[in-house]
């Protein structure tokens, strides 16, 4: 919809339908027929790929087709609509990073991962955990992830443990609804007198997130089903176990799904799963944050997401290739 500044290999284009210039839905949709008829009189097309923004999907599909382009679109996210069933209908193949993050028919739906960098993402070995023990919850702060969740958690896991602990919230409001909602979040910790606990850290460099996954004994994410929350398996691949509400995670997580999934909106629950973590000793974390580590290089890193998308679509170039030869 809108380009902003970039730096991307000379083998890649990038054409925006003029949002960032002010142009209104009738005059993106001509540019958008516009770049999509330049870019098809270049040269011949292999396959068309849509991320996220299945409205470009139903734009593109009649002329795609009729060029006998094949259309593979992604989409994970728990909003179901009219224009996803249409576009669902129109693409060749749906694919998701896990299965409860598509929310219609899976018909048409691989699934391919998330695509983590594992190697950006990884345990640095010797690094030692921050003491005391800390407790990281990453993610932009809106109603979405439940943070009130965690600070009544909190209150309840102070008295519990019974030993010192720090945690460490880290991110920032993008909407005015947000900031809102980060006001309210630090009232709620001066309510529950977790003022000397819980440090909101606002918006972090990307590049620096695996350090703060490494120093922590454990990331809370929040999110619940439907959602297929990137830092959570960030956590996980850096060796942090990784406490979700996420039942889709379940795959994912393995032998200990049974102990990092909780009840989402249940903070006692969540106070149980936090203080199991917390009373393992440290060989027996590392034990869980390595396991972790590895079923996230099996279902969702980089290299088998990139390898599983190409097959998808080269084999949909084959079929095409044949269906137009017969």
């Amino acid at each position: 919809m809108r380009a902003g500044r970039y730096e991307l290999p000379n083998n890649i284009c990038v054409h925006s339908v003029g949002k960032e210039k002010g142009y209104n839905e009738f005059r993106r949709s001509m540019e958008f027929y516009r770049h999509l008829w330049g870019i098809l009189r270049q040269g011949p097309i292999d396959c068309c790929f849509s991320h996220m923004n299945h409205i470009f999907s139903i734009l593109a599909a009649p002329v795609l087709k009729a060029w006998g382009i094949p259309l593979v679109t992604w989409y994970a996210h728990p909003n179901l609509n009219i224009s996803l069933k249409f576009a669902h209908f129109l693409s060749d193949r749906m694919v998701a990073s896990l299965p409860s993050a598509y929310p219609y028919k899976h018909d048409k739906l691989t699934v391919i991962g998330q695509g983590i960098d594992t190697e950006l993402f990884s345990p640095e070995p010797g690094m030692q955990r921050d003491k005391p023990p800390k407790i990281l919850c990453v993610g932009r702060l809106s109603s979405a992830k439940d943070h009130p969740t965690l600070l009544k958690a909190l209150a309840l896991l102070r008295k519990a443990y019974g030993k010192p602990f720090k945690v460490d919230i880290v991110g920032s409001p993008l909407t005015p609804l947000d900031r809102a909602y980060q006001q309210s979040l630090q009232e709620m910790s001066l309510d529950l007198g977790l003022q000397d606990l819980v440090n909101f850290h606002g918006s972090v460099p990307y590049d620096q997130l695996p350090s703060w996954y490494r120093s922590s004994v454990v990331h809370v994410n929040l999110t619940p089903k439907g959602f297929g929350d990137k830092v959570a398996l960030e956590a996980m691949a850096c060796g942090c176990p990784c406490v979700c509400a996420n039942t889709g995670f379940k795959t994912t997580l393995g032998v200990y799904s049974s102990d990092l999934i909780f009840n989402h909106g249940d903070p006692d629950d969540l106070c149980k799963k936090i203080l199991a973590l917390l009373l393992l000793d440290n060989k027996q974390r590392e034990n869980i944050g390595l396991y972790l580590r590895n079923q996230i290089i099996m279902y969702h890193s980089l290299v088998n997401l990139s390898d599983n998308l190409i097959k998808i679509l080269r084999d949909l170039q084959k079929h095409y290739n044949k269906s137009n030869i017969n």
